[in-house]
């Protein structure tokens, strides 16, 4: 399962359609993936949804960003994979 790492902690992730990235920096695209082939025998859904999320914030620390605007997710049967754009935001 992916843990949040401590400097991911601040990173906020944003759907709503206020989300304005004009005074933002775009660092790139990151994704957050949880699950394999088996892990619906052992998980439930909202551990794979945690453990995606937790993926994407990690990529976005490393990237240096503090906010990631989130596109659809993409829910399979045996796993949970989640897209979106990076930013350092003020």
């Amino acid at each position: 399962m992916n843990t949040l790492e401590p400097s991911a902690q601040p990173v906020h992730l944003r759907l709503d359609s206020q989300f304005n990235a004009e005074d933002c920096q775009w660092l790139g695209e990151v994704t957050g993936s949880e699950g394999h082939w088996y892990s619906y025998l052992f998980f439930p859904n909202d551990v794979l949804i945690r453990g995606a999320l937790n993926d994407m914030k990690n990529q976005a620390s490393l990237l240096g960003g503090n906010t990631v605007y989130m596109t659809n997710p993409q829910d399979f049967a045996t796993s949970f994979t989640i897209m979106g754009n990076a930013y350092i935001c003020p």
